[in-house]
This record gives C-alpha cells, sequence and structure tokens, in this order.
C-alpha cells in the first residue's frame, strides 16, 4: 500500500509540471462497460476534423500526459492528429470494467468505431504502440474495423508461442517474473504446461493469424529485442498470406534497438546499452510519421516507393535494405572450437581433446544485458568480459584478429557434441564482438536444457545417460553485425545465464519445484571425432578467417599474472622492431600518462617495465607497421 500511495504521489507531482491537458471521457463497449480514455485534440475552433493515432496501454494511460509519443511532445494545439489513448480493460481507469477473458481486438474495435463518429474525426484512425501495446494493434486489426486505416506495432508480433517462455526448453526467468510484475499473470500457465503440448499448439494457431491482417502494417523491430524471432516471422506471413490487397504495403524496420521500457535504452534511442548509435536515434519515429501521413493524411511523400525492409547493420552503423528476409547471397560458415580456446574454420586435428565446465547451481553464470526484460538487468550490448568471461565456469573460443571486415546477416546455430556426469543440466552461448580495446560485447544468446535436445513434446523428452555424448543445437535469433578489422568475434559456452534462464538443479527430477541442488561436470567436445562449433550466416566474406588473418601478429604475455614490475610479450612477427605497444585498463582507458612504460626487445620478445600498475586486469594493443592489430588480456597480481 505505501509502495502504491508513493507511486500515486509521485505521479501527481510530475502531473503539476505537465503542459498536455487531455479531454477525459470513458468509451461504452459493447458489453456495457465503459474504458477510461484521454483524448487530444488539436484546434477545432473552425470546424477542422482530424485522422486519429489511437494508443491503448495496460501501463497507465496517464502518464502520456508528460509527453505525448512519436516526437508529439507537449505542443499538440497545432498538430495535424488526434490521439485517443486508452486504459485496456481490467488495468488503471479502466480497472472497473474487468471481466474474464476479455477479447481485446472486439474492445480495439469498438474503440475505432466510436473515435471515427465523434465531431472532430475525418473518419480514419491509426494504432501505434511497443510491445503490449503492439500486441493489441494485431488483436484490433483480426476484428476489421472498417474505420482502420492502418497500425504501428512496436517490438511486437501477435503470437504467443512456446519458445517465447521457454528457449531451448529454460523456463525465461526474469520474463515472465516481470509480466506478471506488470500484472499480466501468466506464471501459473506457463509453469503449468513445461513441454510442447496440444495447449500450446491451441494457443499458438490462435495468436498466428496473418491472413486476418486487412490494413498496411509498419513493424518496427530490433536486433538486442526478446521478439525478434516472432517479428521476423509475423512480417513474412503478412508478405505472403494477408490480402492480395494489402500483401505489398506492409514494411518491417529493424534497427539496433532493445525492447526499452524503462532508463535510457528505448526503441529508436541512439544508446543502447554500452553502446552508442547516432545513426539509428530517431528513425522509428521518424518512419512512423512518414507512414502515418501517407495512409492517414495522403500525404505524396514516396512512402509506398519505399524498401520493404530497412535495417540496421551494426558495425557499420548504416541502414541497408532488402525485398526479403533473409537477404540473399548469405553463406554458413563453420567456425569450430578449439582446446586452446581458438575459433577458427579447421576442423581440429586431434581426436580425443575435450573441455569441461563446473557447474555449480548455487553460483550460476550472471545475465549481463541482452534480450531481457526485468529492470535492473540491463538490455542490449553490455561488455561481458570482467563479470562473465573472468569467471572459472566458462569455456571462450575467440577468432584471431580479423584482417578486413566479417559481415553477418541471420540466425546463428550452435552445434556442440557434450555430456555429463548429471543426467540433465544446462548448456548455454553467448555470441560476442571483441573490440580492439578488449571488450567483449554481447550480440546474442541462447540456451538448451539437455533433457530438451530432440525436441519438446513429452514423447521427445529424454534424460540423459550419464557420460554419455549428445548432441544439442542452439539456435539464435537472427542478428546483424559486422565485425571490424581489428576485432575479433568470440563464442562463450556455459551451462547458466541466470536469471535469463532458470538453473538446472542437475537433479534430473521434476524442474522449477525445490530439490536437490548437484554441481555438475559438462565436457565440450573439441575433437575432429566429435566436433563443436557455430555456424554464422556471412556475406562478403572471400576467404577463410584463418586465410585472412594468415599474417596477423600473435603475442603472449607471461608471467601472466604479473607479479612484478617487468612481464615478457612473444610476438610471432618479424616485424616486431617497428609494432606500436600501448596499454588500457579494464575501462579501456590508455595507461600513459600516470605510468611509465619502457620497452627493450630481444629477437621475438619484448621486455616491458611498468611502474606504479595497481592490481587487476589490462590489456595489451600491438600495432604492426601494416595497421594491423593483436591484444591479449594480463592481470596484475603483486
Amino acid at each position: 500500500m505505501k509502495k502504491y500511495l508513493l507511486s500515486s504521489f509521485v505521479l501527481m507531482c510530475l502531473y503539476a509540471t505537465a503542459q498536455v491537458t487531455p479531454a477525459v471521457d470513458s468509451i461504452l463497449m459493447r458489453d456495457g462497460k465503459k474504458l477510461a480514455a484521454d483524448i487530444y485534440v488539436p484546434d477545432t475552433s473552425l470546424g477542422q476534423h482530424y485522422p486519429t493515432i489511437l494508443v491503448q496501454t495496460p501501463y497507465n494511460r496517464l502518464f502520456y500526459r508528460l509527453q505525448l509519443p512519436l516526437g508529439l511532445g507537449t505542443n499538440f494545439a497545432n498538430g495535424h492528429y488526434a490521439m485517443v489513448i486508452i486504459d485496456w480493460r481490467c488495468f488503471y481507469g479502466s480497472a472497473s470494467a474487468c471481466i474474464a477473458q476479455p477479447n481485446r481486438g472486439e474492445d480495439g474495435y469498438d474503440i475505432v468505431e466510436w473515435i471515427a463518429s465523434q465531431s472532430w474525426s475525418d473518419g480514419k484512425v491509426g494504432t501505434w504502440g511497443a510491445s503490449a501495446l503492439g500486441k493489441i494493434q494485431f488483436q484490433t486489426a483480426k476484428e476489421n474495423p472498417p474505420h482502420l486505416i492502418c497500425s504501428v506495432p512496436l517490438v511486437s508480433g501477435s503470437q504467443m508461442d512456446y519458445d517465447e517462455y521457454y528457449e531451448g526448453g529454460d523456463y525465461r526467468t526474469e520474463y515472465v517474473q516481470q509480466l506478471d510484475a506488470l500484472g499480466f499473470g501468466l506464471s501459473t500457465f506457463v509453469l503449468a504446461n513445461q513441454v510442447h503440448n496440444t495447449i500450446w499448439q491451441f494457443v499458438e494457431n490462435a495468436n498466428y493469424y496473418p491472413s486476418s491482417i486487412n490494413v498496411p502494417m509498419l513493424m518496427i523491430g530490433g536486433w538486442y529485442d526478446h521478439n525478434t524471432r516472432s517479428i521476423l516471422t509475423l512480417f513474412n506471413g503478412l508478405r505472403t498470406s494477408s490480402p492480395v490487397a494489402v500483401r505489398n504495403q506492409h514494411r518491417l524496420l529493424m534497427g539496433p534497438w532493445a525492447h526499452g521500457g524503462f532508463g535510457t535504452t528505448q526503441v529508436g534511442t541512439g544508446q543502447q546499452g554500452q553502446l552508442f548509435y547516432p545513426e539509428a536515434a530517431g528513425w522509428s519515429d521518424s518512419l512512423a510519421l512518414v507512414f502515418l501521413d501517407y495512409y492517414l493524411r495522403n500525404i505524396s511523400n514516396g512512402w509506398n516507393t519505399t524498401p520493404y525492409i530497412q535495417y540496421f547493420q551494426m558495425g557499420e552503423n548504416t541502414w541497408q535494405n532488402t525485398a526479403a528476409w533473409p537477404p540473399t547471397g548469405l553463406t554458413n560458415y563453420n567456425l569450430y572450437f578449439h582446446k586452446n580456446g581458438l575459433l577458427d574454420n579447421i576442423i581440429p586435428g586431434n581426436s580425443t581433446d575435450t573441455s569441461t565446465i563446473v557447474y555449480d547451481p548455487h553460483d550460476p553464470s550472471p545475465t549481463v544485458g541482452g534480450s531481457t526484460l526485468k529492470p535492473g538487468l540491463g538490455q542490449g550490448p553490455y561488455d561481458q568480459d570482467s563479470l562473465v568471461e573472468s569467471r572459472n565456469d566458462i569455456l571462450k573460443f575467440t577468432s584471431v584478429v580479423l584482417g578486413s571486415n566479417v559481415v553477418m546477416k541471420g540466425k546463428a546455430i550452435a552445434h556442440l557434441r557434450v555430456s555429463s556426469d548429471m543426467r540433465d543440466t544446462d548448456f548455454g552461448i553467448r555470441i560476442t564482438d571483441i573490440y580492439p580495446d578488449g571488450r567483449s560485447m554481447l550480440l546474442t544468446d541462447g540456451i538448451t536444457r539437455l533433457r530438451f535436445r530432440n525436441g519438446y513434446a513429452v514423447t521427445d523428452t529424454s534424460l540423459a545417460s550419464s557420460d554419455s555424448i549428445s548432441s544439442v543445437a542452439i539456435e539464435f535469433p537472427d542478428v546483424c553485425n559486422t565485425f571490424l578489422a581489428g576485432h575479433r568475434i568470440r563464442v562463450d559456452v556455459t551451462s547458466s545465464n541466470y536469471p535469463r534462464f532458470d538453473c538446472n538443479l542437475n537433479n534430473g527430477g521434476s524442474m522449477y519445484v525445490a530439490g536437490d541442488t548437484l554441481t555438475a561436470h559438462n565436457t565440450v567436445f573439441l575433437n575432429n571425432v566429435n566436433t563443436s562449433y557455430i555456424e554464422l550466416p556471412l556475406i562478403d566474406f572471400t576467404g577463410s578467417i584463418a586465410e585472412v588473418n594468415s599474417e596477423l601478429i600473435k603475442l603472449n604475455v607471461f608471467p601472466n599474472p604479473v607479479n612484478n614490475d617487468e612481464f615478457s610479450i612473444e610476438i610471432n612477427s618479424q616485424k616486431n622492431n617497428s609494432c606500436k605497444i600501448e596499454l588500457f585498463d579494464i575501462l579501456g582507458n590508455r595507461i600513459s600518462e600516470n605510468h611509465s612504460v619502457n620497452i627493450k626487445e630481444e629477437k621475438n620478445v619484448v621486455h616491458i617495465t611498468t611502474h606504479g600498475l595497481s592490481n587487476g586486469l589490462y590489456f595489451i594493443l600491438l600495432t604492426n607497421p601494416d595497421g594491423k592489430t593483436s591484444s591479449a588480456k594480463f592481470s596484475v597480481a603483486r
């Protein structure tokens, strides 16, 4: 109760400074109940009529009084649109209209037609909104209200799929917890249906209906969003199955964005996690307004000639386009995991190599950024180095420094050959982009629960025999990233990623209930009999990573950790006499002013004396005369 009163007090204080004042009304539904509405209409003194943007939200319409979406801000009087913002039935101002299992599509229909009947309306209604506000747009469009003209759903599809809640058969802990906290109350249903059963089949079929969408859709998604799969699947469905008259009017915009909902990381903002994409800032609002102007205001702005799909190629940080997804010209390359931690496209030569992860459910590998929803975890690209990759429950496989750009577009798939001394456990993977300064920036991640290695139906499920070798495939959401020259590609293998995914107790018993917690020894096979590798969809990749980087310098730091004022670097380059050597701290700050660095050389060994370096992690960056770089991490522990 105190939390509710505090939130209400804060909200009232914010309203005191708000500059957007709506008309407040309630809209009658077909069952006789009313939904609370805020109505914003520009100047009607001369009898003007306006097209309307409808927003239906479960997150409290009152917050929009602080600032209207789509960059419309607070100066609404001189605008071109009316805007109606509704609280969903059962939420906030519409709580009194609550019924069991409301049909939100029918509510949307009734709202659209009510708007069209108002004196200030010109009869044209478009919808806009992100996440749950996007899903309800599909539900509304499915009911085919006559005055609905177009829709702009962000980071949302219409679907409700098993793998949205059980990725690789593993419960998405923080995601469902946050949905419960927002008032959706899905955990009871989800936990009651832990395998893909007939109930899931019914739910999935009921929520996938591209053939029922009769209005143009501008779908907007992000490469760091947790709905990327459903957005791409549904857009392809709209392009092939929606009515012929509208099929070629749908458009898709995919940016470098996470789901948003809290903090500075939002759909359409430049700041995403720990990276900044100024080239993407504002694109979602700008294109949405061009789309709405074309369909609702009849503005001849060329929207009908725009590409079907516009997408952001991270790394290069450029907007590109394609007529269909995935783009043409892709080739899948297998990059193999090696015992020494190397990631390349050469099958291992050894027939027995393995590496083992010790996984304790009491101390899981932590979630650091990614496709999260719960506040406090961070969303989007975060450096995995200090909190994830510095632990001892991880296997890291890293390419040599890239001599030319490696362009990735689409869906990666990891193929693991594994065993465990437990009958059930998890295998998870993170793909990262290693920057020259040592940052290991997360691109995407995935996981598979071992009992679901053959599928998710109850007939597919089986525990593994202790120490038997199993095949595990982990399919990742599509992502577009260019690994730039001077960067490296990394694949991290762990057996947990918590709280993004549930911690496997390793006991082989019932899931998601209290039970014995056991420590697992999980082995990944890294040889030419049982190979583990990742399959990457690459384009404009003219040679193998090994060939591209055959002339790059490799280095080895010793002793590591450094325990006195001197350490050495062994270099495999004949040009080391002319190499530029730079030191960086864990934050990527160049060490040049506060510490003296003296270098002396003999053959292929460089000795470096440092004074005053405190204990911790550091990076050394070597640049040879050709501009090629290599880096290594070392620690100081005196």
